[in-house]
């Protein structure tokens, strides 16, 4: 569906989203369009995929987290000791406007690989794996057989005993999942009590949480996967201590593990969604005070260059953090900076830098987007050829 075939649009609104389009690709399906309240301008589940010209303010990097350093083979990135990732996709089943990884359908890009054979070379080899987040791109778009035989093939690696799907799919489109009996078996078959696959859900918004979706999980949780979510905290989509409250809940009524809160990675586009540190961490706390412990399990953290980054807390200027997971193995290390008001992201903090240093790449075969023009070359910025990628 391109932007042309919506009918909540005026004429006007898809000429002037073209110009969005062209840069950061667009795509949606009717199940999902059918969730979006066109009465209501700053629907969240709008905004949450349709273009805006927010996103042609100059703001960010194509790859704020420096993920081009984290590679060690084609497809494959090894940032965090036991835990390893395959960029299996380059297509979801609709694109987050605020994508941090929106670089991936730039048709002059190439990170996700067809055939991942170097990257499980690269985890059998490498004992101090133990756990593969399968990733792109969304995994759970490509046909089922292909998602078998690489599921099956890490399964083949006696190390690596939890397998990770990074996946939407259960919210833009759940019945591809609940109906794949094929793709069930897969989970029923690789998913056990000593070697479990988890599926990493990003749900955004309560709305999205369907009698569909519901079931999806339902299905999933039958099939032996174990269910968890994160979403980043986005300005005109969760920022309200309610609606992240409702979202803790459900997520729990519903057995789905809250996992992660993110704050929103400065990649470029996504300044509409920014918010500072201090408010996200207000919004927060103000949800966790609505919810139960099992929702207050959630952890806030950013995504940085050099690992995900904790934020313990924001009092009187001052921002608590630690580094729950570290590059440089700075597991737990404490860090107290000053916080201005207006600070969004780590590298806004005072003394940041005395932190950490800017890692190099450990391989020249990927490109670093960072370096590539601003505009996408090649197709104007539209999503790559769907052919090139199994679909179920």
């Amino acid at each position: 569906m391109n932007l042309h075939d919506i009918p909540g649009l005026t004429e006007g609104e898809r000429e002037s989203l073209q110009q969005v389009a062209d840069k950061f690709v667009f795509r949606l399906n009717d199940y999902y369009l059918r969730l979006i309240d066109w009465s209501n301008p700053g629907d969240p589940i709008r905004r949450l995929v349709i273009p805006n010209a927010s996103e042609l303010r100059e703001y960010g990097r194509w790859d704020a987290s420096d993920e081009d350093t984290n590679y060690v083979v084609k497809g494959c990135q090894h940032k965090y000791k036991t835990t390893a990732l395959l960029i299996v996709s380059e297509v979801c089943g609709a694109y987050c406007r605020f994508c941090f990884r929106k670089r991936l359908f730039r048709a002059d890009v190439k990170e996700a690989m067809p055939d991942v054979q170097e990257g499980l070379d690269y985890i059998a080899r490498t004992t101090e794996i133990n756990n593969v987040l399968l990733t792109g791109g969304d995994p759970l778009i490509l046909a089922t057989k292909k998602l078998r035989g690489i599921i099956e093939a890490l399964r083949a690696i006696d190390h690596v005993k939890i397998i990770r799907i990074g996946s939407k799919l259960p919210l833009f489109n759940p019945m591809r999942i609940y109906e794949d009996e094929e793709l069930l078996d897969v989970i029923r078959t690789y998913s056990s009590e000593e070697k479990r696959i988890y599926i990493m859900a990003h749900v955004n918004h309560p709305r999205e949480l369907t009698e569909e979706a519901v079931k999806c999980f339902k299905a999933l949780y039958n099939a032996g996967a174990i269910v968890v979510n994160q979403t980043p905290v986005l300005r005109g989509i969760n920022d309200d201590p309610a609606v992240l409250g409702e979202l803790l809940d459900r997520l729990s009524w519903a057995g789905v593990t809250p996992y992660y809160f993110f704050i929103n990675r400065p990649v470029a586009g996504n300044s509409g969604f920014v918010l500072p540190l201090e408010e996200v961490y207000r919004i927060v706390e103000s949800a966790k005070a609505r919810t139960s412990g099992l929702g207050k399990r959630v952890r806030l953290c950013m995504s940085h260059t050099s690992g995900k980054i904790e934020i313990l807390a924001i009092e009187d200027g001052k921002a608590y953090l630690k580094y729950h997971q570290s590059r440089e193995g700075e597991y737990g290390k404490l860090m107290i900076l000053d916080c201005p008001k207006e600070a969004t992201w780590f590298d806004e903090l005072p003394g940041h830098e005395q932190y950490w240093q800017k890692p190099v790449k450990r391989t020249d075969e990927v490109v670093s987007v960072n370096e590539l023009p601003d505009m996408p070359r090649g197709n104007g910025g539209r999503a790559k050829d769907l052919k090139r990628v199994d679909q179920r």
